[in-house]
């Protein structure tokens, strides 16, 4: 190939490459006339966009705060709720532009699937953390059992929600399991029911037994008087015979009210003669005759 034909303006004179120059000039003109209104629209969405996001942003954490959810799960809610907010008002001002925008959206997509795959449980423990701080199935300060572990929920983070329990340990668990499996709430409503029972040997007055433990019970100050406490023979064991206490009180003061209880019965059924019962074996021997 000639040098000529590669360069077919090297040959121009002065004045034909004046007005190549003047021809090239005027049409980037014309292109930028056509072009500046896109451009005006593009920054228009972009900064209202932006301000809106941030905007969105602040409702959001205000809502959360207001149902006194946890901090890190705030800004985590936040922070991803404003990342989400300002892809969107980028690419619809990119659109603007005439840029073909479904490839940017198809590679964002292909690159969120191989994360979420990548990242699968931890995706499904910040769903489920954000499932919790909405519907609120639990709090911070409610005592939970969760598959035989008791604790009184001490922080709900993004990943897992931490219990503490009777005897200072933690529970870590993630949120995913707290979304799919039972979960007792013992303190969800005001009141809770204190279950007691004591064992009263066959030899008691067993009627007797009952009214002392009624008594006791009315005349408790942290018995709620509605619902009425209740007293009953729960059932005839080998050496004992069963009763049950049942009572309530508030949440706070089930555990207070729990030992006082215990003490309580056992000071007045030695006070008023009735027997709480051991296990014991009973041996008879019999003397054998002599021939």
């Amino acid at each position: 190939m000639s040098t000529e034909a590669t360069l077919p303006f090297i040959n121009e004179t002065p004045q034909e490459s004046l007005s190549t120059l003047q021809n090239w000039l005027d049409g980037l003109w014309q292109w930028g006339l056509a072009f500046l209104p896109k451009l005006l629209v593009a920054a228009a969405i972009f900064f209202l966009g932006w301000w809106l996001s941030k905007a969105i942003t602040r409702l959001i954490r205000k809502t959360l705060e207001k149902g006194r959810a946890e901090k890190a799960a705030v800004s985590f809610v936040c922070s991803f709720s404003l990342c989400a907010l300002r892809i969107i008002v980028i690419i619809s001002a990119i659109a603007q532009l005439g840029v073909n925008v479904v490839s940017i959206v198809t590679a964002i997509g292909a690159a969120a699937v191989t994360v979420g795959l990548a990242l699968q449980d931890s995706m499904s423990n910040i769903a489920s953390g954000i499932l919790i701080i909405i519907n609120k199935p639990f709090k911070v300060g409610d005592y939970l059992e969760f598959e035989g572990l008791q604790g009184t929920v001490s922080k709900i983070e993004i990943f897992n929600t931490r219990l503490n329990t009777i005897d200072n340990k933690e529970i870590i668990i993630p949120n995913s399991r707290l979304t799919v499996e039972n979960v007792i709430n013992y303190t969800s409503h005001e009141l809770r029911r204190v279950d007691l029972t004591y064992q009263v040997s066959y030899q008691s007055d067993i009627l007797k037994a009952k009214r002392l433990l009624m008594d006791l019970v009315q005349s408790h100050a942290m018995v709620c008087k509605d619902p009425q406490p209740i007293v009953g023979i729960a059932g005839h064991n080998e050496s004992s015979i069963s009763i049950d206490v049942k009572i309530w009180c508030k949440k706070d003061l089930y555990w207070d009210l729990y030992y006082d209880m215990q003490e309580k019965v056992k000071l007045l059924f030695d006070e008023e003669g009735i027997d709480i019962p051991y296990e014991q074996i009973v041996v008879h021997m019999e003397k054998q005759k002599e021939n």
